[in-house]
């Protein structure tokens, strides 16, 4: 079931808390980066690279990845999304892009959370 706003854990990035308080308000079951999928091994198994989406809809069997880098910035985790889907194609994967992820914010009224996307205010990585 979705969490109440005293259970959600300490997002790494506004607006995933943002999106988490959209997915409550709609009642919509969400787990918060609850699996790691590894993409790089090593010859003995041990993971080089991995990919955590930052939520899970159980009801919808679908994980979301939210991204707030400027599209020039977003080579890599397009990277590891096309990896991703050719390493688990059986996994349900949706990547919402920054302007999605505006537009969405936007959509809802929430415009002050859409304004902290804009500019400057973006992810480094």
């Amino acid at each position: 079931m979705s969490k109440s706003k005293q259970d959600h854990p300490e997002f790494a990035h506004p607006s995933e808390k943002t999106f988490a308080d959209i997915l409550d308000f709609y009642q919509i079951e969400w787990q918060y980066e609850p699996k790691t999928f590894p993409l790089i091994t090593d010859k003995n198994g041990r993971i080089i690279e991995a990919f955590t989406p930052d939520f899970y809809l159980p009801e919808q069997d679908l994980y979301i990845e939210l991204t707030t880098l400027k599209p020039r910035l977003s080579n890599k985790k397009n990277r590891r999304l096309k990896m991703m889907n050719e390493i688990y194609p059986e996994i349900n994967i949706k990547l919402l892009k920054r302007r999605e992820m505006r537009d969405l914010m936007v959509k809802y009224g929430l415009y002050k959370q859409a304004g902290k996307i804009k500019g400057n205010q973006t992810q480094k990585e």
